[in-house]
């Protein structure tokens, strides 16, 4: 029998792109499973975006990542988009099925599975997030629709925040508020869950975290954080202090990779093997 040399073909479109560690993961869980797919990190400059994703279709891959500047743009280049990524307005996770290429966001399923794992009950709940930028903003919307209760967007851009609130409500039905992030921000009073989906903390600015009044934070409170470089960030050191339950940024990175091996391969994905890999890469082990 003769033998097949050609990779199934994913990876990830950006510009800056060399710093994204999601192909060392996902490299990882291909090999586990004796999988033949390649993952290539590739800089894409904001004006070749179109002619990049004519390659995926000319070179049958199986999808693509897609981070700064493209999450957006990409969106013209689809033929269709899941309701998260139509409603959130962004795509991070683009799926080939049968030479269609089907946009999807897996920011906010990545997060809230990191919470599922860690016993949190999502359904019924009042959801805090900080920022509205487009971590913050999956998290929100894939929250909605997994049923919380409340979602509150705080953020330095009220605007940004009230924009946001409104999209949800108006979309979801699910009960939206928005407040500044002022120095010193109080908590909202009956928060469950408390998301920092700002960039504050991420390495190198390491020494920083959101200026709240942290007072506020209860230990029957759960605190997460998008950032996984450094996972062990101040947020959540702060927030642990108070006697909160907290979750780093890498369970996010590491779910959110798993749905798109899953999206790609229809395999369940070996999360230990990508935490693992992903802990030796930031040299946490």
């Amino acid at each position: 029998m003769s033998k097949n040399y050609r990779a199934e073909l994913v990876g990830v479109f950006g510009d800056p792109v060399d710093e994204n560690p999601t192909g060392v993961m996902e490299e990882a869980a291909f090999d586990a499973l004796g999988l033949p797919f390649r993952y290539l990190t590739i800089q894409v400059k904001r004006e070749d975006l179109p002619a990049a994703m004519r390659a995926v279709r000319a070179f049958g891959m199986r999808g693509v990542n897609l981070t700064i500047p493209h999450k957006i743009a990409v969106i013209s280049h689809l033929d269709d988009l899941t309701q998260a990524a139509e409603i959130i307005g962004a795509v991070n996770t683009v799926v080939n099925e049968g030479g269609r290429l089907i946009g999807d966001n897996t920011d906010g399923k990545g997060m809230l599975e990191s919470l599922r794992e860690n016993g949190c009950r999502i359904n019924g709940s009042n959801l805090a997030i900080l920022g509205a930028g487009g971590a913050a903003r999956a998290i929100a919307v894939e929250a909605a629709l997994a049923g919380a209760e409340k979602v509150t967007i705080i953020n330095r851009t009220l605007d940004k925040a009230q924009e946001l609130a409104e999209m949800i409500q108006r979309r979801t039905g699910v009960t939206a508020e928005a407040l500044p992030l002022l120095p010193k921000a109080p908590v909202p009073g009956g928060t469950d869950i408390l998301v920092n989906g700002t960039s504050i903390g991420l390495y190198p600015d390491v020494g920083s975290r959101p200026d709240i009044d942290y007072a506020g934070i209860t230990p029957d409170m759960v605190a997460a954080d998008v950032v996984f470089n450094d996972p062990n960030t101040l947020f959540l050191k702060a927030a642990g202090a108070r006697g909160a339950k907290t979750i780093n940024g890498l369970g996010m990175l590491v779910n959110q990779g798993a749905v798109n091996f899953t999206l790609w391969t229809g395999r369940e994905a070996p999360k230990a093997i990508m935490e693992k890999t992903l802990r030796g890469e930031f040299g946490l082990d």
